[in-house]
């Protein structure tokens, strides 16, 4: 693979750590602008709306711009946003920079996405893919306990510092290496969300929802189901994040392979897997082992969907980078949200039980589509 793809992946890394290190940060940050713990919340559902609004926008903004430029604009502008979030004192202000943040973080994603895929073998879109979305694993086994770390020693604006300065290395590097050519206007002016490519995103948006419904619930699963001590949180945690990226990383070859066929049997086990969770969560052991295991079958899918869409949409690889992103997205946002009334209707393990009705619902539609989502590139 060429450097360059691991310089776009320290970037997605950075980016993932600054979505996801706020769930450590929101009562330094609450008690420092004078807010209330559920109004830090909005920082999270700002830039999740941010992401699913700004992916295919800058996408469709950006797609006539040579790569190189819409890449260095939209890390630019992620970077600066972090700097500005370090030095507000104003709430307002900072929920504004996560919406800014969020649109520059989605409109680089779709861009790397398509650059990544085209400084690669046409066959080889699949490891590319798992390069950068490496990033996103990274920032759960890495990023997000360090930068809780980092708000819990030295405050929280240390950690919006911290991400701005990882973002500066891929910033030189994507300035030096990436092609500063143009990502094509006509593919833009005709591309077309073909069947094909619409069901792989809607099975990208189930899956990630599943992933996310239990994944943001883990910590009351594991001290209030398995009745595990506060200590073995980001135990579990990270031990999710080494299963997502030993699971992204494998399964970038088998995504090339275009077999839909190895991607049923994961997505069966998948399945097997969040009932299992389901009924097994009161014990120890079995917990431990379904949280690695379901954090790697989890990623595995949904970087192979990713994959494909890819494939499907290659005459418009920009969009549809955007429209995957914004896909992984809505199930983000959608699943903790599903997850939190099944909370509310049958108790802490109910997100177990969603995740595996989600990924029920995108295993069925996946095999009745089977005849979509088959061996072919574009769609």
């Amino acid at each position: 693979m060429p450097f360059v793809l691991y310089l776009l992946g320290l970037a997605v890394f950075a980016q993932a750590t600054s979505e996801f290190m706020l769930s450590g940060l929101g009562p330094e940050i609450a008690q420092d602008l004078g807010v209330s713990i559920p109004t830090t919340g909005w920082l999270t559902s700002a830039f999740a709306l941010g992401m699913v609004a700004g992916a295919p926008a800058v996408a469709v903004l950006g797609a006539r711009w040579p790569r190189r430029r819409t890449l260095l604009l939209t890390l630019t502008g992620f970077l600066a946003v972090h700097v500005v979030g370090a030095l507000t004192t104003s709430f307002t202000v900072l929920l504004i920079t996560r919406v800014l943040a969020a649109l520059a973080n989605a409109g680089f994603l779709a861009i790397a996405l398509a650059t990544a895929t085209s400084l690669v073998r046409p066959d080889a879109k699949g490891r590319a893919t798992a390069v950068l979305l490496g990033g996103t694993t990274l920032a759960c086994i890495v990023g997000v306990p360090v930068g809780a770390l980092l708000g819990g020693t030295f405050g929280w604006r240390s950690a919006f510092w911290a991400v701005a300065i990882i973002s500066f290395p891929a910033l030189l590097g994507i300035l030096r290496s990436v092609p500063a050519r143009s990502t094509g206007s006509a593919a833009v002016n005709h591309f077309r969300v073909r069947p094909r490519l619409a069901v792989l995103l809607l099975l990208g948006a189930l899956v990630n929802g599943a992933t996310f419904c239990s994944f943001t619930y883990l910590s009351p699963v594991v001290t209030e189901v398995t009745g595990l001590g506060s200590g073995w949180v980001p135990v579990m945690l990270a031990l999710f994040g080494i299963g997502s990226f030993i699971g992204v990383t494998v399964a970038g070859r088998y995504a090339d392979r275009r077999d839909h066929r190895l991607t049923l049997v994961a997505g069966g086990i998948l399945l097997l897997g969040w009932c299992g969770f389901g009924l097994a969560a009161q014990q120890v052991v079995p917990t431990v082992l379904f949280v690695l295991v379901q954090g790697l079958f989890s990623f595995a899918v949904g970087s192979t969907l990713i994959a494909y869409a890819l494939y499907a949409g290659a005459a418009a690889p920009v969009l549809t980078g955007g429209l995957a992103t914004a896909a992984l997205n809505v199930g983000a946002a959608a699943g903790p949200l599903l997850g939190g009334l099944a909370i509310g209707l049958s108790g802490f393990r109910g997100p177990l039980w969603v995740s595996a009705a989600l990924t029920g619902t995108a295993l069925c539609v996946g095999t009745v589509s089977v005849k979509l989502v088959d061996r072919e590139g574009p769609g």
